[in-house]
Order: C-alpha cells, then sequence, then structure tokens
C-alpha cells in the first residue's frame, strides 16, 4: 500500500465515522422529540432564585401600628 493510498483511506475513515457520530446524534434527537421529551439544554433561571416567597414575607412582615 502506498502512502498516498493509506492517506486516503484514512480520511474516508474519519469522514465515515463523522458522518455516522452525526446520524446517531440526529436520530437521538428526533426520537426524543417523538417521544415529548426536552432537550437537554442547561437553563440556569430554573434553578436560581427569583425572590422572596410566602413564608420569608409571612417572617418579616411590618407589624400593623
Amino acid at each position: 500500500m502506498t502512502q498516498q493510498s493509506s492517506r486516503f483511506i484514512s480520511i474516508l475513515g474519519t469522514a465515515a465515522a463523522n458522518t455516522w457520530a452525526a446520524l446517531a446524534e440526529s436520530c437521538c434527537t428526533v426520537f426524543a422529540f417523538a417521544l415529548g421529551e426536552r432537550p437537554h439544554t442547561y437553563r440556569p433561571e430554573a434553578y436560581y432564585m427569583r425572590g422572596p416567597g410566602p413564608k420569608w414575607r409571612e417572617k418579616h412582615a411590618r407589624l400593623p401600628r
């Protein structure tokens, strides 16, 4: 096998592996969508506090004069 043909086979193998990975990822996304699952994305607003809740307000309520 010549150096040129082995390089071609290497490039062809890399392209095939990349294509296979992209196809597998696309299939997973399609199946997850079909099953009604949300995509796995990080949403920071879902994890941070949005302010004091009712228990805090109850504890720190001002007394009527």
